[in-house]
């Protein structure tokens, strides 16, 4: 696991004498005194982008991860234009969730806000990201609470209700708000992926359109301009998630231990361990496997047996059950 310390390390070396060799005179070195400071990338950890000059003094605050409702009801999801990374997982019904971070900008307005999940915490941990929810099972708090996520729900300023949505879709937040409220400067998140560029990728085949079908949700996918769009998604018009790459990670589904206030079965996506991938960009796709050590562990990925770098960019990560859920191109 790569290490989340961006403190300063200083190595002082003590000063030598050394002897002169003329006239018998000892003369005295000058004091090395050498500080060697390690330098944060110059680049955002979620999407590998380089900082535009002044940006750096903006990383003062964690990764904020806000739970995105993403059913009908949701319409319009506001905010997803100015995420830099997006999950989208399985909840009750075989609908889905998303899990959009949000580094390099925070918008004063992002949601529907809803409750969290356990599958979160494999989400969120790699960078140390901060939930932004609604709520949660009182189990689901407790899982989070020895994992050692942190998590920000309604109640505190920052949150508010729209009143022109109802009752269960109407929670949004000001995330610049919420980001005040976490004043100690954390170290710098590591990169979520090993990025690269488009040219470091092997060949692929054409995918310029594609399904994701989780069993009662199917999220369709189209490459045009260079970014995938979203072609069914809830977000506001000029507010959708301009994905340079969608990244599809198979993983397999357990019980969580509970059911929902309807008694439906409340599933946890097991993201750690490794699986199959599939890694879309550029309109075509390139067959991987992925895997990650432990829910807090990096993610790594590779075809052909080599590593798979993920081209700079914003990603879409589809956590796609392995059993009754598919990926269909389209032509």
């Amino acid at each position: 696991m790569r290490s989340r310390s961006a403190l300063t390390a200083a190595f002082v070396s003590a000063a030598l004498l050394l002897a002169g060799c003329s006239g018998g005179e000892e003369k005295e070195s000058p004091s090395a005194d050498p500080v060697t400071e390690k330098v944060e990338p110059a680049t955002w950890p979620l999407t590998g982008e380089q900082l535009a000059e002044g940006k750096a003094a903006e990383r003062d605050h964690p990764v904020l991860v806000a739970k995105i409702d993403n059913t009908s009801s949701a319409s319009p999801q506001v905010g997803l234009g100015k995420a830099d990374l997006v999950f989208e997982e399985m909840v009750e019904g075989r609908m889905t969730r998303l899990a959009a971070f949000f580094y390099s900008t925070l918008p004063t307005e992002v949601g529907p806000v809803r409750s969290m999940r356990a599958t979160d915490i494999g989400i969120v941990s790699p960078v140390d990201g901060v939930l932004v929810t609604s709520g949660a099972a009182e189990e689901t708090k407790a899982r989070l609470a020895r994992a050692g996520v942190t998590f920000i729900e309604e109640g505190v300023a920052g949150f508010r209700r729209d009143p022109s949505r109802s009752q269960t879709y109407s929670v949004m937040a000001d995330l610049k708000t919420l980001a005040k409220g976490k004043k100690a400067k954390p170290a710098r998140p590591d990169d979520y992926f090993v990025f690269g560029a488009p040219e470091d990728l092997p060949q692929g085949k054409p995918a310029k359109a594609f399904d994701v079908d989780f069993g009662n949700h199917t999220t369709s996918w189209a490459f045009s301009n260079g970014t995938y769009a979203n072609v069914n998604g809830l977000a506001g018009q000029g507010d959708e998630f301009p994905a340079t790459n969608v990244l599809v990670i198979r993983v397999k589904v357990a019980d969580a231990g509970y059911t929902d206030m309807a008694g439906n079965f409340v599933p946890e996506s097991v993201f750690e361990g490794e699986g199959q991938a599939q890694l879309f960009h550029g309109g075509k796709v390139i067959d991987a496997t992925w895997s990650k050590d432990g829910r807090s562990g990096a993610l790594q990925l590779e075809a052909n047996g080599e590593e798979l770098k993920v081209p700079v960019g914003k990603t879409w990560v589809e956590l796609l059950p392995v059993d009754d859920a598919k990926v269909t191109l389209k032509k």
